[in-house]
């Protein structure tokens, strides 16, 4: 049985910080999907319109629940709805 403790002390951390990390990148997605929907596409450089479109991208394939923590995580007043789109 001291084995089995031990693996599923072992596994209890591993889920834990693996929620640590959920939580850190729910904060890195809303920010980003913050940013973006704040942006002037007309004011920015190709580069920086490609990246942030890129970053949409990304962002808009994630499921409406996980965007709804993610801006939630940030604080961001928004709709999962087209948070983000390069204007």
């Amino acid at each position: 049985m001291p084995h089995r403790d031990e693996e599923i002390a072992l596994l209890r951390r591993e889920v834990e910080l693996l929620m640590g990390e959920r939580e850190a990148l729910l904060q890195v997605v809303g920010a980003t999907a913050a940013l973006i929907a704040g942006l002037e596409s007309d004011q920015l450089p190709l580069a920086a319109i490609e990246a942030a479109d890129l970053a949409a991208t990304t962002i808009n394939a994630l499921s409406e629940e996980t965007l709804r923590e993610a801006l939630a995580a940030v604080n961001a007043e928004s709709t999962p709805e087209s948070v983000v789109a390069v204007r």
